[in-house]
């Protein structure tokens, strides 16, 4: 009975979604009915329900992917043409490019689809079908049980579920959490491996701007490239194959050529990541005095070491371009989020919060008896984990996923075990053809002067920076006895390791033997194993605080029943909507909703990797032939700015119009607004898009690729 009642609260929140203040929100698509699209329909929305989401007919959320591991995109054509954003397709990019066919600098423009290039280990997954299944992950659970006895049960749910449910399918099934595990949903996925590159801008247009322009506005850029989804003859999901067929899409997404202007409806569909929108004060302090300046302190000092060899030789940077772009992105992301946590008071405003719960809870006796002394044990959690926060990400960030070289020796632990408890040769042989092409694949990418550089950089900071006490062993003894340099050590591990040299590598690969004696292997296990030690006393943490955070955010929906609790962001497909819109992030100072191609031009200079313009398009700016691309007032629009709720994870995430065609694409936040993981901020929180007449003119008048305007729809 209780959980039916938590059930039914929660849907009855979820279908008065919209109440509240338009722009703020993830919304579970599913979920949206007669009530819920009003104000949607009021703001210029012209769909139903049922044309936006479901499970019974071809609806828009059958155009909409999970792209990789971390993006959005959406099928443009009937021939499964993908869309989404430069960044999210450039490590494929990368992977196809070199000095012969630098693909990054200059474009790729397949002209037929024989041409189009395959991408082993890329997948693109479509949303099937999705139930609540709380009832089942929560059956068994008694009232009084422990934390421990609760995530044993669940887990043993959630497997079996999940295993019934898959059978012999080829699907994906995902049960999550939401509200932090007082709802659980499945997610049954079509995941297709057959996804070909069929276009990408030059790096002048698709990341102009980059590092500088990253997460503010105004911007300048041309964020897209295209892909196409393959299928087996009978339209199942395959591996990569010369007799796959083009995806037949059960939707795909018109484009409009209208344009937009501000107070226009903006409605996006996409796979966010993550947000922690109900969080406590304390995890809030954890961000902006820990976790966020140990990020940006590791990563500043890798990006400084990975520009000085990228400026100075073009082979690096195309090695390296999509690696530096990756550590980049929450680089300056962190940066903006602990300004903006600061700017914005979120830490008083948590505080604020957690008041008037302790009064409401006090102010009966059964709410007292559930949730009065749940700030004790979310205190003593976070008591923990400040003393070792720093160390930990110092441990991921300097250490595990520092060094290149460190990195990959992680991947041998399991082949040195084998190889050191003289296993079967046959599970040894099998572990060396395991290692062999994910060998090949690191060094094609890696140049170990630049490795060196980092590795020595990043050591030296974890040692100097971390408590002695809170260090991992060998990292501790060695700095004791250099003074905290680690040049020698790194002289002489980079000499004798095959962790950096491609053909001492398949020399070990053809003989295996134990790697006790390598110094790389050597760091990356002392490293590895103090990283484990102080995982299992966050666990520890953790496991005091979770019952009491999941209580204190049933407590919050039940304190606050005219607030709108939409779900934190889990990497599930969601629905924000809002409209076009300019803002103020200061006194005095008002931007502008949409950029141009003017804009561009302006910023360009020429030599300058982040702001050099492809002379075709400074060609075409120089004589405006922007066709029927150009606004009504004869610009070509690059950018506009929305009001729409997004995160990490909508990148590549199609922007619609009321009549579900599409007008952009989104790529990026605006600065003002970097705490909005954590903090909505209604007043100056944005969404920047590329306005798809951009597109559209890269595509025609630029590249000249009729092949691939044939194929899209347009609504003029």
């Amino acid at each position: 009975m209780i959980k039916f009642k938590l059930q039914l609260f929660i849907a009855t929140l979820l279908f008065a979604i919209f109440s509240v203040k338009a722009d703020e929100g993830m919304w579970l698509p599913y979920m949206l009915n007669n009530q819920s699209l009003s104000e949607m329909q009021r703001m210029g929305c012209r769909l139903t329900a049922d044309q936006i989401f479901s499970l019974n007919q071809p609806s828009i959320k059958d155009a909409i992917v999970q792209f990789g591991g971390g993006c959005t995109g959406e099928v443009i054509s009937a021939e499964g043409l993908l869309l989404t954003n430069h960044h999210c397709g450039l490590g494929q990019i990368q992977k196809h490019s070199s000095l012969e066919h630098d693909y990054l600098q200059d474009g790729f423009w397949s002209m037929n689809k024989k041409e189009e290039l395959p991408n082993p280990g890329l997948t693109v997954s479509f949303l099937n079908h999705v139930e609540d299944v709380t009832d089942i992950i929560l059956d068994g659970i008694e009232v009084n049980a422990t934390e421990t006895e609760r995530d044993s049960i669940v887990t043993i749910h959630r497997k079996n579920l999940a295993k019934e449910r898959k059978g012999e399918r080829d699907v994906r099934i995902t049960i999550l959490p939401f509200y932090k595990g007082n709802q659980y949903i499945l997610f049954e996925y079509i995941v297709y491996r057959d996804v070909r590159l069929v276009a990408c801008p030059p790096w002048g247009i698709g990341k102009f701007g980059a590092d500088t322009d990253n997460w503010t506005w105004p911007r300048h850029k041309g964020d897209f490239c295209m892909f196409r989804v393959y299928t087996a003859p009978d339209g199942s999901p395959a591996e990569f194959s010369e007799n796959n067929i083009p995806l037949k899409p059960k939707h795909f997404l018109p484009i409009s050529l209208k344009g937009v202007e501000t107070g226009d409806y903006a409605m996006i569909l996409g796979y966010p990541g993550s947000t922690d929108r109900y969080s406590n004060s304390q995890a809030i302090q954890s961000v902006i005095e820990d976790e966020g300046p140990a990020i940006i302190a590791c990563r500043t000092t890798k990006l400084n070491n990975y520009r000085q060899h990228m400026d100075a030789d073009p082979e690096v940077f195309i090695k390296y371009a999509s690696k530096q772009a990756g550590v980049s992105n929450y680089w300056k992301y962190y940066i903006g989020q602990v300004k903006q946590l600061q700017r914005n008071k979120v830490y008083d405003k948590r505080i604020t919060q957690e008041t008037a719960f302790q009064k409401w809870a006090k102010a009966d006796p059964k709410r007292s008896a559930e949730y009065g002394d749940i700030f004790e044990s979310i205190q003593e959690k976070w008591a923990m984990i400040s003393v070792f926060q720093q160390s930990l990400t110092y441990h991921i960030e300097a250490g595990l996923r520092g060094s290149e070289a460190v990195g990959f020796a992680m991947r041998f632990v399991k082949i040195n075990r084998l190889i050191e408890e003289k296993a079967a040769p046959e599970d040894i042989a099998k572990a060396v053809e395991q290692l062999q092409a994910s060998a090949k694949s690191y060094f094609k990418d890696y140049d170990k002067a630049t490795d060196y550089d980092v590795t020595i950089a990043l050591l030296n900071l974890f040692y100097n920076d971390i408590d002695p006490r809170l260090q991992p062993e060998l990292l501790n003894n060695l700095g004791k006895k250099n003074g905290g340099d680690f040049t020698k050590f790194v002289d002489d591990a980079f000499a004798k390791t095959i962790f950096t040299d491609a053909e001492k590598m398949n020399q070990w690969l053809e003989k295996p033997k134990s790697l006790s004696k390598d110094p790389i292997f050597d760091m990356m296990l002392s490293i590895r194993n103090s990283y484990f030690n102080l995982s299992s006393l966050e666990d520890e943490a953790i496991a005091i605080g979770k019952k009491s955070e999941r209580l204190y955010m049933k407590g919050l929906m039940e304190m606050e029943k005219n607030k709108i609790f939409y779900p934190d962001a889990n990497f599930t497909m969601r629905l924000t909507y809002g409209e076009v819109s300019n803002y103020q992030p200061a006194d005095a100072v008002t931007y502008n909703y949409f950029t141009t191609l003017d804009g561009v031009m302006a910023k360009e200079q020429p030599g300058n990797w982040e702001f050099d313009v492809p002379k075709d398009l400074k060609k075409l700016w120089k004589n405006k032939d922007y066709g029927r691309y150009a606004d009504k007032n004869g610009n070509l629009v690059v950018n506009f700015i929305t009001t729409n709720d997004i995160t990490g994870g909508n990148s590549g995430s199609p922007v619609l119009d009321g009549n579900g065609n599409l007008i952009g694409l989104a790529f990026d936040g605006n600065w003002e607004a970097m705490s909005g993981d954590l903090s909505f901020e209604n007043e100056v929180q944005r969404t920047i898009c590329m306005d798809i007449r951009y597109l559209l003119f890269i595509i025609d008048k630029m590249a000249n690729a009729q092949n691939i305007m044939q194929e899209l729809k347009i609504v003029e």
